[in-house]
């Protein structure tokens, strides 16, 4: 009879009840929104089938396989890049669950209920692959699992099972003999947070934006994989994009607040693993193979067992993947090996303080953002000293064109920002011309060593150059990075505005009367960007000699393309290489050709 005398002592993976035939077995949640099972004296007959399944007690006798480590390791990232996208790694989970579609076989994967708590779910749809992909980082309800997987291996059908380590040994354990039909998948697993948080966080923004959750996405891509946002939806049309260790349900994670007590001393750690596939984030990859890092998220993958490395195969023209040393792994995932640690809380008072309050509240108390520290701005100063050998190295002429620059009487600067200017930069700036910094500049970057291609930039009297600060984006936000080679001139009163963003070498920017360049904006090689056309005119009704450039947000602006007098670029759109714009382009618009012509609408990109 399972009797529960140390929560540290059960991983809550609810197999004891799927095998009590008696049904004497139900779950209780505690204080902290964990469940423990409960035996109903009267119904049980003290069988013993709920100890002998459970993965706490016989951890020694399951924790096995084919292989001492893993037999291969593998980086791979999803062929198709909106499943990548929309996958918290590289989509690896998807191709291995496809494979098994294909062959008429069943899936299984944790999804968010209405409430946005988590159960283990078993499906043959292909549909269902999106509400299965991507982890929900909380603990996973996966009560009539594993019967229900159990039954149809019974009847011959082939099943692909993913969950946390402590899940999928479990299942191992209730199925007590192994099936060829079968294919165990597990992840890296940290840890896994307390439902009752969670919820109480979402109770928390729902307050905070007025609505209703209606999504979330728990690593969200839009501003980087490594940024780690979880970005939340409300059905008020608003949005939450919580960066990293800025969002308090990540921080409190992370400083291992509000995970699963069992978690800390977790038995499913280091080898041989127990499932026959691991996936994880491949953290490293950036080291190991640069063309599989584009900060859109790389799959880790373990083979550890003979199925494994036969399933593999037939799912792996889905991925693009690489073999890779079983050590360039390790480094960025510590949890494959080692439990975490307990938080230095008192975990006892933060979860009455949690039934007390709201979790604002908690977060003030246990893990509030950490304060700026004079360490702190120390090291923010040396960055910034650094930063300047870095950019200047011993060029006079780059330090006297820094000062003169961002000391003049007609600069205003927000503090600590500055225009960075390179040894091959040259300016013509008019004294009465006014430059506003409000998010630094690199300007003139030539990241060879040694190259002198200069940078130009020209303005004549009462002009205007200024540079906006704006949202994070996944290449973090500033300094604007503007490559080697660029001619800016602006002319005639005109003023030019440029968002966060980056731009490639040789760019040309003619402004006399109003251009604006958003926030994401990419610029490829040699783009021109004009408002006018000079003294020259067509004799032409329709012929426009000057006209404002507005460039939205988020637009890709391809190698040797140009951006005409009059144009509107629409946000989240895209011109195609050597493509000249003379009319404005819809948002979220593909245009190519010259004259350009939109020939795709509604895209993404990134």
């Amino acid at each position: 009879m399972i009797t529960i005398t140390d929560k540290s002592k059960c991983c809550g993976c609810n197999a004891c009840s799927d095998v009590c035939i008696h049904r004497a077995i139900t779950f209780k949640t505690d204080i902290e929104g964990f469940w423990y099972p409960e035996v109903n004296k009267e119904k049980c007959t003290d069988c013993g089938l709920c100890e002998k399944v459970c993965p706490e007690l016989n951890i020694e006798s399951l924790k096995k396989n084919d292989f001492e480590k893993p037999a291969k390791t593998i980086a791979a990232i999803n062929k198709r890049m909106d499943i990548r996208w929309n996958s918290t790694s590289g989509g690896a989970y998807t191709a291995l669950a496809e494979g098994m579609l294909e062959q008429g076989g069943y899936v299984s994967g944790a999804i968010y209920n209405d409430d946005f708590s988590v159960r283990n779910y078993v499906s043959n749809k292909s549909e269902d692959l999106e509400k299965l992909r991507s982890s929900k980082y909380l603990q996973s309800n996966a009560t009539g699992l594993y019967s229900e997987i159990r039954d149809l291996l019974r009847k011959d059908e082939k099943v692909l099972a993913c969950g946390t380590p402590c899940q999928m040994t479990a299942l191992r354990s209730f199925l007590r003999k192994d099936y060829d039909n079968l294919i165990i998948v597990d992840f890296i697993c940290r840890g896994v947070n307390s439902p009752k948080v969670y919820r109480k966080y979402l109770d928390s923004l729902e307050r905070k934006f007025e609505g209703k959750v209606v999504y979330v996405k728990a690593k969200n891509k839009e501003l980087g994989w490594r940024n780690l946002t979880r970005k939340v939806v409300f059905d008020n049309g608003k949005a939450y994009y919580g960066v990293s260790m800025e969002d308090d349900f990540r921080r409190g994670y992370h400083t291992n607040v509000f995970c699963r007590p069992s978690c800390y001393s977790c038995q499913y750690k280091g080898f041989p693993r127990i499932a026959d596939i691991t996936i994880a984030d491949y953290w490293g990859i950036e080291k190991v193979n640069k063309n599989m890092d584009n900060n859109i998220g790389t799959s880790m993958i373990l083979l550890n067992s003979k199925k494994g490395l036969a399933y593999f195969e037939t799912i792996k023209d889905k991925l693009e993947w690489e073999e890779t040393k079983f050590e360039s792994i390790l480094g960025g995932n510590a949890a494959l090996r080692k439990s975490i640690q307990p938080a230095k809380i008192n975990r006892q008072e933060f979860f009455k303080d949690l039934d007390k309050g709201t979790f604002d509240d908690v977060v003030v108390k246990y893990f509030p953002l950490k304060e700026t520290t004079f360490k702190d701005k120390l090291k923010k100063i040396a960055k910034f000293i650094l930063s300047i050998k870095y950019f200047f190295g011993f060029s006079f002429r780059a330090y006297k064109n820094f000062v003169r620059i961002n000391f003049r009487k007609n600069t205003e600067r927000k503090k600590g920002e500055f225009i960075f200017t390179m040894p091959s930069t040259v300016f013509d700036i008019h004294p009465s011309a006014k430059i506003k910094i409000d998010k630094s500049f690199l300007y003139g970057n030539a990241p060879v060593k040694g190259m002198r291609i200069p940078t130009c930039l020209r303005m004549e009297a009462g002009t205007t150059l200024e540079i906006h600060d704006g949202p994070l984006t996944r290449y973090g936000n500033g300094p604007y990075n503007l490559r080697y080679g660029a001619y800016i001139e602006i002319v005639n009163g005109g003023k030019l505005t440029i968002g966060q963003g980056a731009a490639n070498v040789g760019l040309t920017i003619m402004c006399a009367k109003n251009i604006t360049i958003g926030n994401g904006v990419r610029i490829g090689r040699n783009v021109s960007i004009r408002d006018w056309n000079g003294p020259h005119a067509i004799i032409n009704d329709h012929y426009v000699n000057h006209a404002p450039v507005h460039i939205e947000d988020h637009v890709w602006l391809c190698t040797g393309c140009s951006i005409m007098p009059g144009v509107t670029i629409g946000e989240g759109s895209v011109v195609a290489t050597n493509a000249t714009v003379t009319k404005s382009v819809p948002p979220h618009s593909l245009v190519a050709g010259s004259p350009a012509k939109v020939i795709k609408s509604n895209i993404e990109w990134y």
